[in-house]
């Protein structure tokens, strides 16, 4: 094998993506090495281009981004078990670090980590899945303080009978919104209302939504009315998969008091010192060691979920291969082209 692979650089913050190479990095012990065939972008690949989040301190430029993976186990590092050269697996990368990030021909991963790619599932499609679905099971399933604790965090069973309760989602076709809407139905939730565009209902009801609250037809300051007007069940949790300071105040209007906000804005923004709801921002990194436990036992499982259908990945649009298909796509990211889908790029 070669000793170097072609790259998406980011130059520096505020600085211009660039094709070039880097070395192909040597799995530690409890890594695998893997030959990248898909990955999906994120609005936070774009961003990252134009402001300096804390997370990436310490990041060493020309930077390599991309969190969400998908590809073939290339080599085993020492003391990894179960896993063998050639098998298909999905896993989430890990910023700051450029030998464990998407945009590149090969990455690291702690083996821990990852999960088989189904039969029924292509390398696209399971790499629109690691960094939303974390999203949502951050939310809903890690414990407190960091999320809902909605299930056993040890069996991801649920922790009570939720089928005589609510849920409302804000964001629904989000790809975050999406994975949501899928666990509310997996914990067992009776009535599931989603936010969002209302061409995309039949969509969100096949994923488990069994209302659907048009946005283009209902205002955000509209929504706790409409709500309270149509929920069958009392309202037990509300996710903001929008994550905006507005989102994140009108989801705390529309439930009760004692009940649960989640929200994907990482920043608390309303006041709810006077108020007995709980809101939690989930930190959504499978490598963190505040998800990590969490985050084996869920990988431990998604494979099964997948192959299942309890979860089913984004629909996608794959894009040309190469590192320039990826700044073009990263281009309608930022300029809000992009609905419904996850676009998906692949190495040369």
């Amino acid at each position: 094998m070669a000793s170097s692979q072609k790259a998406l650089l980011l130059e520096r913050i505020g600085g211009s993506f660039v094709e070039g190479t880097r070395p192909i990095p040597n799995p530690g012990a409890g890594e695998l090495l893997v030959k990248i065939k898909a990955f999906a972008l994120n609005p936070i690949d774009w961003k990252l281009q134009d402001i300096a989040f804390p997370f990436m301190e310490g990041a060493k430029f020309p930077a390599v981004l991309g969190s969400d993976i998908a590809g073939d186990v290339e080599e085993v590092g020492e003391d990894v078990h179960g896993w063998n050269k050639g098998e298909r697996i999905l896993f989430q990368g890990y910023l700051p670090s450029n030998d464990y990030t998407a945009f590149q021909q090969y990455t690291l991963v702690p083996a821990e980590l990852v999960t088989r790619i189904p039969e029924n599932t292509s390398y696209e499609q399971a790499s629109t899945i690691p960094v939303a679905f974390m999203a949502a099971t951050c939310g809903l399933l890690a414990s407190p303080p960091l999320g809902a604790g909605l299930v056993d965090p040890n069996t991801l069973e649920p922790i009570g009978d939720f089928s005589c309760s609510s849920a409302l989602v804000l964001g629904g076709t989000t790809s975050v919104g999406q994975y949501v809407i899928q666990l509310l139905k997996y914990i067992g939730f009776g009535q599931i209302i989603a936010y969002a565009s209302g061409h995309q209902s039949s969509f969100l009801k096949s994923l488990g939504a069994t209302d659907i609250i048009d946005r283009k037809k209902t205002a955000l300051d509209q929504l706790p009315n409409v709500v309270s007007a149509l929920s069958k069940l009392p309202i037990k949790l509300a996710y903001d998969a929008v994550g905006t300071p507005e989102t994140q105040q009108v989801a705390a209007e529309c439930i009760p008091e004692g009940e649960t906000v989640v929200s994907s804005l990482p920043a608390k923004v309303i006041n709810l010192e006077n108020s007995s709801k709980k809101l939690f921002s989930p930190i959504s990194i499978s490598h963190r060691p505040e998800t990590r436990e969490l985050a084996k036992v869920v990988f431990g499982r998604l494979g099964e979920w997948v192959s299942q259908g309890i979860i089913k990945p984004s629909p996608v649009e794959t894009l040309s291969p190469g590192f320039e298909a990826v700044v073009e796509g990263l281009d309608r990211l930022r300029n809000n082209q992009v609905s419904g889908v996850k676009l998906v790029g692949r190495p040369t």
